[in-house]
């Protein structure tokens, strides 16, 4: 007699793969034309001045310059300038 039971198909291993969003530059840094500051689903940060919109909602610098975030409490909206 078996000791084990038969293995069976399995209903597990199906995963996809992590999307990398997130801050890729961060406040502060230097940053170039193109290069993306944010990858976000939805604008949960929001773009100001020389930071252009992806069709995926990615951020990305319009300009050479310096990223800066802010903060806005009266729509607690995050905003992100390249100065």
């Amino acid at each position: 007699m078996a000791t084990k039971k038969s293995g069976g198909s399995t209903r597990n291993g199906r995963d996809s793969k992590g999307r990398r969003l997130g801050v890729k530059i961060y406040g502060g840094q230097l940053i170039l034309q193109g290069s993306i500051i944010v990858r976000q689903r939805g604008t949960k940060i929001a773009p100001l001045s020389n930071v252009g919109v992806g069709k995926d909602h990615t951020l990305y610098a319009l300009i050479n310059g310096t990223v800066q975030f802010s903060y806005d409490k009266v729509n607690k909206k995050t905003y992100v300038s390249v100065i």
